[in-house]
């Protein structure tokens, strides 16, 4: 049995570490998601509606196989049971999960119904909904395919760390289903969470959690569920039917509230983020919930963590899965992260920052150096930069570019060093290395809103002014404080006088 995970969120390593080695059954109504990005262009001739100026489409596993794939995302193996039509969507979401090597996907055909198919209409620009078009028959499977699930589903339950049934109301997750599953699970031992679309949850009976939206939590229990004092009235009366281990309340911008059976109510405020798209958002959540919860955390451990994967899943656009890497950066606040978590290591973990920070609507700062015997001016220097940004990057001379500059026996520490020992810093959020004698190209791909340098230089004189001003960014010059260079630091040394 997997022990649980002690400690605060800065344990996310040994967490992380954790969800490798689970394996999820989830269960659930699997669809197709659709998006078309446009724009409005003008009304259409032939009747009084819009024409849509198509840019693009993308086409994701939605649904339950949203929450497979994020599932996957996370690094643990997903054993996937979903229902399909006989037709081309069913066709596309096969090989879908197919190309997905952590997802077992073992689909059930119903050919009396269309595969549940989503299309939604989206403005590019401002990223906002414009239509939907649906092709679903949300009605119950019928007897014999509600066998067919049943027998695909029970002999994979031993193989299960949780099990995880996501339920959207178009007929996998029939009470016949729900009871088969959520019984034989219980008789092995295995904790089932429930993420519920029927407004009776007594159908649940035996969940060890429940995880609706505020909406869907009022509407079961008849509450106004707009308080944590109210929600763990209704819920605790809930569960009472539902007999579980606890009910978790999801309230978007304000965070989730956890309601376990005994003990304290848990309520875990959201993260603040800029909004691109909501949908799938309740998918990342439940992935991360089941995860969490199978590595054996903590409720709160549990809670914090879907929190942190809801906020990077909504801002992205469409239907979203968030990775490990990306889950780790939003919980550890960049003080605590290891030092080569702050140094890109290529040019495209570089793009893959700048594009986060900027969807986030950051500021970013740049400022550069060779940094070769880090002291004081350094430090106040930086500080001073990171005061006047989000997000600091930090432009580091290669070790062949510092000695084209600063002469042969420079630099005294070699530039992966020099790299870590910038990255320790609370204040720089990203060192990247660069081979030129100057950081303009650097600079020309970062883009800064701000561009810092020591007090010691003139506007002019700074590498990249042109650049960073040439797209509304301003140049900062901050105080040096006197008295401390790295070459006089390796003279003093080579005297034999050093801090005398």
């Amino acid at each position: 049995m997997v022990q649980p995970v002690r400690g605060s969120m800065f344990d996310f390593d040994d967490l992380s570490h954790a969800f490798s080695r689970q394996t999820v059954l989830c269960v659930g109504d699997l669809m197709l998601d659709e998006f078309v990005y446009g724009e409005i262009s003008r009304i259409s001739p032939e009747a009084p509606a819009p024409v849509i100026a198509v840019q693009r489409s993308d086409v994701a596993v939605g649904g339950a196989g949203n929450v497979a794939h994020n599932i996957a995302g996370l690094g643990a193996r997903c054993i996937f049971v979903g229902l399909v039509g006989v037709d081309d969507a069913g066709d596309r979401l096969r090989a879908e999960l197919s190309r997905e090597s952590l997802i077992e996907s073992l689909l059930v055909s119903d050919p009396s119904r269309p595969t549940t198919r989503k299309v939604r209409f989206v403005s590019e620009h401002f990223s906002s909904h414009m239509l939907r078009a649906d092709w679903e028959a949300a009605v119950p499977a019928s007897g014999a395919v509600e066998q067919a699930l049943i027998d695909t589903i029970l002999p994979h339950l031993p193989q299960a760390d949780i099990v995880l049934l996501s339920d959207y109301a178009k007929g996998a997750l029939t009470a016949r289903v729900i009871r088969n599953v959520i019984d034989a699970a219980r008789k092995l031992g295995k904790r089932v969470i429930v993420d519920p679309k029927s407004s009776n949850f007594a159908i649940y009976r035996g969940a060890t959690l429940l995880t609706p939206n505020r909406k869907e939590f009022a509407e079961a229990t008849r509450s106004r569920a707009d308080s944590s004092d109210g929600i763990a009235i209704a819920a605790r009366e809930a569960m009472l039917l539902a007999d579980g281990e606890a009910m978790l309340v999801t309230q978007s911008e304000h965070g989730m509230t956890l309601v376990p059976r005994e003990g304290e109510v848990i309520h875990v405020p959201a993260h603040p983020v800029k909004v691109r798209d909501v949908t799938g958002a309740g998918d990342t959540v439940v992935a991360a919930l089941a995860v969490t919860l199978a590595a054996g955390a903590d409720w709160e451990t549990v809670l914090r963590t879907a929190s942190a994967a809801a906020a990077v899943a909504v801002s992205k656009s469409g239907t979203a899965v968030v990775t490990v890497e990306e889950l780790r950066r939003r919980i550890l606040p960049h003080a605590f992260l290891a030092a080569e978590e702050k140094i890109a290591q290529s040019a495209g973990d570089l793009g893959e920052r700048l594009s986060t920070w900027r969807e986030q609507g950051l500021r970013i700062g740049f400022t550069n150096g060779c940094f070769d015997i880090l002291h004081p001016g350094h430090v106040k220097v930086l500080t001073g930069a990171r005061a006047a940004c989000d997000r600091l990057i930090v432009g580091l001379n290669s070790d062949a570019s510092v000695t084209r500059l600063k002469g042969e026996g420079r630099p005294i520490q070699d530039e992966r060093a020099r790299a870590e020992v910038l990255a320790a810093l609370e204040a720089v959020d990203l060192v990247v290395i660069f081979e030129e004698d100057t950081p303009i190209r650097l600079i020309e791909r970062v883009k800064p809103n701000v561009l810092v340098k020591g007090g010691d230089y003139t506007r002019d004189q700074v590498v990249g002014h042109e650049v960073v001003a040439a797209h509304g960014g301003e140049v900062l010059l901050v105080d040096v404080l006197s008295g401390f260079s790295t070459t006089s630091v390796v003279s003093r040394i080579k005297e034999g006088r050093y801090g005398r």
